[in-house]
């Protein structure tokens, strides 16, 4: 007997800790996201032309909010485990700036000359995508078009400043960050260009690119053909002409019609 009490104790406080992480995510929803925008867009102009020490500073400022919140979220979750598993992206998110911060590690200033530097700027880069894709989702619960829209934007934004710095170095790389952000535009529209990039980090972020442009592109092309073909109806129904619900409602009628003629010649 006394062990089902303490199981059920034991679900009490899992549901209780659930709600907790769950009224967090809903108080904390809009500053977070836009604590995440501004976190992304502070690391975008530090990939493309660096950043002031006030910069740098408002950016660790944000890093250690993040990490006070997923610190709290992580005490206050019933399965800490599994917590770890579905967002060790943020983790990773908030592990890579540390290394920046705490000078202790002073040995790693030495990777900034190096190529291993390109490939922390890359994860640095995919990680800090996620960590806003994840506050978007996160206020556009549905999901539809306009979370596509926004990140679209920042996919844009972000994967032209990780370009720009992967490609500004070689013989015939982008010359500005201009130059960076129309050539991500085109790959997003799956419009292509001439150049093709020359560095392995270069080239695993326009593999990306291409293949988040082919998924994002479809669903761009279905959401626009869905409403030109409602807008169509509309107007058609305004003309006083028949339009496609019009004729799903014949079909339809004809449908009975034909079942309840069938259940007359069955009978005779």
């Amino acid at each position: 007997m006394e062990v089902e009490v303490t199981d059920d104790v034991k679900r009490e406080m899992e549901t209780e800790r659930a709600q907790i992480v769950h009224q967090l995510d809903d108080w904390l929803e809009i500053p977070m996201l836009v604590l995440s925008i501004i976190w992304l867009a502070l690391f975008v102009i530090e990939m493309t032309r660096g950043v002031s020490p006030f910069l740098e500073t408002i950016s660790n400022v944000i890093w250690i909010i993040f990490g006070i919140d997923f610190a709290v979220k992580l005490l206050f979750s019933p399965n800490r485990l599994e917590y770890l598993k579905s967002n060790w992206l943020t983790l990773l998110a908030l592990a890579l700036p540390a290394l920046r911060i705490f000078r202790a590690f002073r040995a790693l200033r030495l990777l900034r000359a190096a190529r291993a530097a390109r490939g922390l700027r890359l994860v640095r880069l995919l990680t800090s995508i996620n960590r806003g894709m994840r506050s978007l989702g996160a206020t556009f619960s549905r999901r539809g078009f306009g979370y596509v829209l926004m990140l679209t934007l920042i996919i844009i934004f972000a994967g032209a400043a990780g370009m720009y710095s992967f490609e500004k170095g070689v013989a015939g790389g982008f010359v500005n960050y201009a130059d960076s952000l129309w050539w991500t535009a085109m790959i997003i529209t799956s419009i292509g260009s001439d150049y093709f990039p020359e560095t392995a980090e270069g080239r695993m972020l326009c593999l990306l690119l291409s293949i988040y442009g082919f998924a994002v592109f479809g669903y761009v092309t279905a959401t626009l053909a869905t409403f030109f073909v409602q807008r169509d109806s509309e107007t058609a129904a305004e003309r006083g002409e028949p339009c496609i619900s019009d004729l799903h409602n014949d079909l339809t009628d004809l449908k009975a019609r034909i079942d309840l003629l069938g259940e007359r010649l069955a009978r005779s």
